[in-house]
């Protein structure tokens, strides 16, 4: 029979977390043949493709699992493109490898879709528990939980998937992807709802030191989202471009120029005024987070250095994207 829900994973090198995503995707309270489930493996990993080979050969499954490549390295647009073009359900759920699916998460998905006919997109809850020690990672990370549309909980259906072409692949990281298709189906298609009912865990997973200063590259995919959806990116995802963050990188140009032109005291007073943004920076991440010592040493050294990588990525997309975008 044909399946009335597909479920797409797209995945990247990361086994373990896999089989606890599919252990509870496998095990959703629905009917055994509702759902059939994809993953497709960006990272062409002989480890991940034995995990799923070992379950589709294992006991019977409670739904038909299936494992694809997509050209290699290609980043989770082009995944769950190839994962939906190949689902057969009239509902494409997404999540993501490191997410831990409720046991109704499928059920009341397709109940509330059911429900909203109207609707062509739905964002369901994301629930990120804090560990016993909230980190600046841990924070970032729980702001899933308030995102307003996210493809580690989506469901979308097929044909509007089909309308809109699916995901722009130009967004070759895990940034700003899901938001630009909610941009897209909201404006051509119709309208995008949430419900708290189908919840996902996202849990919290280790950092390895400096991990934020990797993901300022993230921020090179804003000005394509910018140039694509100008007014909804204002509106809903940063209504006005980080100015604290130019105003450091200025600072620090204009106090080597000082310096270069032989004034020091004016040198001295834009280095204190950048050092002032700088620890003003470091306070907020540090404000109702772990003040251990590592934590505070990693949180003074990476805000230093973030406001120069978000403004070299930010204006790096800006001229790689041909678009005005600050």
């Amino acid at each position: 029979m044909t399946p009335r829900i597909s479920v797409v994973i797209p995945t990247y090198r990361r086994p373990q977390l896999l089989l606890r995503c599919l252990t509870a995707v496998l095990t959703q309270r629905i009917e055994t043949d509702a759902y059939e489930v994809i993953v497709v493996d960006d990272g062409h990993d002989d480890a991940t493709r034995h995990l799923v080979e070992s379950l589709i050969d294992g006991a019977p499954l409670a739904a038909e699992l299936r494992y694809l490549r997509p050209p290699i390295g290609r980043g989770p647009a082009v995944a769950r493109n190839v994962g939906w073009r190949a689902a057969r359900g009239a509902i494409v759920a997404f999540t993501d490898d490191d997410t831990v699916p409720a046991r109704d998460w499928l059920a009341e998905g397709e109940r509330v879709m059911n429900l909203h006919t109207d609707w062509v997109a739905m964002c369901g809850r994301v629930s990120v528990p804090m560990p016993g020690e909230t980190t600046d990672h841990a924070r970032m990370t729980a702001r899933l939980a308030t995102a307003e549309f996210v493809t580690a909980n989506a469901f979308v259906r097929h044909w509007a998937l089909q309308r809109v072409n699916g995901f722009d692949e130009r967004f070759a990281r895990a940034r700003r992807e899901d938001s630009d298709l909610q941009f897209r189906l909201m404006t051509q298609v119709g309208h995008v709802g949430r419900s708290a009912r189908a919840e996902v865990v996202h849990p919290v997973r280790s950092a390895r030191w400096g991990l934020s200063l990797a993901q300022q590259k993230n921020t090179f995919y804003d000005a394509l989202l910018y140039k694509k959806h100008p007014q909804l990116y204002r509106e809903r995802i940063r209504p006005v471009p980080p100015w604290n963050y130019y105003l450091v990188v200025a600072l620090a140009f204009a106090a080597l120029m000082l310096l270069f032109l032989r004034q020091p005291e004016w040198a001295a007073a834009s280095l204190a005024l950048m050092l002032a943004l700088v620890l003003h920076l470091a306070y907020e991440r540090l404000r109702d987070t772990s003040h251990r010592l590592p934590h505070v040493l990693e949180m003074l050294a990476t805000s230093a250095l973030i406001p120069f990588l978000s403004v070299y990525w930010r204006l790096r997309g800006a001229i790689h994207f041909r678009v005005l975008f600050l």
